[in-house]
């Protein structure tokens, strides 16, 4: 094994990465990044496909080679998808391997909506908020996460300290398509020891959170549909049966008017103590701007950081019957409700299409049926979840509070959903994420941004995180 280098300190390079951001290299880099259209939500069109290969031949390739990784670009094994970018540095195959993630790919612009900064394209400094389409989500994460290994190379005199591998996916924001077939044929060059990644809000802005795994998703739609047809609302009020009215009643069988699931069979199994322990002291913040929470919504028995990062929910996305938006006086002939479970590890999820068809039986709602998306990949997420009180969290934990002297927060699983069951399931590490942004930050909306203190402690804590993780210290490395 290679003699560890003994130049640098693990306050220098927290300072190096400090002086990334104060020096203007981070708002510079991440203009470049932010100007590449990399709409994947316009797959399979071709111009947008090359779009998301230009953002990882011209920009995160020759980044990674500057920093000393060989960067592999593999096509999609789904054709019309995006590329999928690893880069290696490999300093002793003794050493932990960890592996980063990040996704280059955006969501559309949006570009006749915005009202602050330049537009989505063009980032725009206002106050403490760099504005720009996947300035959060996720180019400013990952464009964090590689400064501050560059910081600790720099610091350590040409060395990390460990091994480390990079994944740059450009197809996040639609499912992530390909992605788990790309690995599994490709195992051993995606192997690690523990990924640690960043995507999603930290729980308040200046809080370092750490994000175990991800509730689960499951999409379907409840429809009514009895006739061919509407028919005029005053000849035939009265004697045609409405579809809104029955679909309605339906749905409130299975959300109480408080926001209780009423299907026992669609509830999350029990919470661990270290899941609970984990959200005792986690506050739901919606920033300055943002939402605050109903706290007359939802379970009863559970606080409002349980609802949502340990239990259960089930959500109506869309309800439409006759026309909206330009009613005509008739009844109409059907009614649909796009609908979500969203669901913690240990749900059984071959379960909950069928257990909403018992329900709606039990309740004597039989003019209802479920109709699943019409492709298996469709809304469809798995739920993961590293345990809190894992070596590699206790470790990731230890650091950050360090670097901070703030108690991180800890969520099991966030609300949201992301590829992680690709990393738990098929390359069995445990995964721990390091969220950059916070919960206003308008990801996935005009105006979305991010905030210049929040990114400076995330460079800091990164910073602080990569170099103890060059020490003689980490789970992976024999006492």
């Amino acid at each position: 094994m290679s003699e560890p280098a003994s130049k640098g300190s693990r306050g220098g390079a927290v300072r190096r990465a400090r002086d990334y951001i104060d020096g203007g290299q981070f708002e510079a880099e991440l203009a470049r990044r932010v100007a590449i259209r990399t709409e994947s939500q316009k797959f399979p069109d071709a111009a947008a496909v090359a779009e998301c290969g230009r953002y990882l031949d011209s920009e995160m390739a020759p980044a990674f080679a500057a920093m000393g990784f060989t960067p592999t670009v593999y096509d999609n094994p789904i054709e019309g998808q995006g590329p999928i970018l690893l880069a290696t540095r490999v300093e002793d195959e003794a050493l932990p391997t960890v592996l980063g993630y990040g996704h280059g790919d955006v969501v559309r612009g949006l570009e006749d909506q915005w009202t602050k900064g330049k537009g989505p394209w063009v980032t725009s400094r206002e106050g403490d908020r760099i504005y720009g389409r996947g300035t959060a989500d996720n180019k400013g994460q990952h464009t964090i996460n590689m400064a501050a290994l560059r910081a600790v190379i720099a610091e350590r005199g040409g060395r990390l300290g460990f091994n480390a591998k990079f994944l740059i996916e450009m197809g996040e924001e639609t499912g992530s398509k390909g992605l788990r077939e790309l690995v599994r044929r490709h195992k051993a060059e995606f192997a690690a020891d523990v990924l640690i990644a960043s995507d999603g809000p930290r729980v308040r802005q200046d809080r370092p959170t750490l994000s175990l795994g991800c509730r689960g998703a499951r999409n379907f739609d409840l429809e009514v549909d009895l006739r061919e047809g509407g028919h005029h609302s005053g000849n035939w009020g009265g004697l045609l049966a409405n579809p809104g009215f029955i679909l309605a009643h339906a749905l409130a069988s299975i959300v109480g008017p408080k926001g209780e699931l009423l299907v026992e069979e669609l509830k999350a199994p029990p919470m661990s103590k270290a899941v609970k322990e984990a959200l005792a002291d986690i506050a739901i913040d919606g920033g300055e701007k943002g939402p605050q929470v109903d706290e007359w919504w939802g379970e009863p028995d559970l606080k409002p950081a349980e609802r949502v990062y340990g239990a259960n929910t089930f959500n109506i996305l869309a309800y439409w019957c006759g026309t909206p938006g330009r009613p005509v006086n008739a009844i109409p002939p059907k009614a649909v409700a796009n609908c979500q479970l969203r669901f913690v590890a240990g749900t059984r999820t071959d379960d909950i299409i069928p257990a909403v068809e018992r329900h709606l039986c039990d309740k004597g709602h039989h003019l209802v049926r479920v109709l699943p998306p019409p492709s298996v990949n469709d809304g469809q997420f798995a739920a993961t979840r590293t345990e809190p009180d894992h070596p590699w969290v206790q470790f990731v934990k230890a650091s950050l509070q360090r670097s901070s002297n703030v108690k991180p927060a800890i969520v099991p699983s966030t609300g949201g959903s992301i590829c992680n069951d690709i990393f738990t399931d098929d390359l069995r590490v445990p995964t721990v994420w390091i969220p950059h942004s916070y919960v206003s930050c308008s990801q996935h909306w005009p105006d979305e941004h991010i905030l210049v203190p929040l990114t400076r402690s995330a460079l800091e804590v990164m910073a602080g995180l990569y170099w103890d993780l060059g020490e003689d210290r980490t789970p992976a490395r024999k006492p």
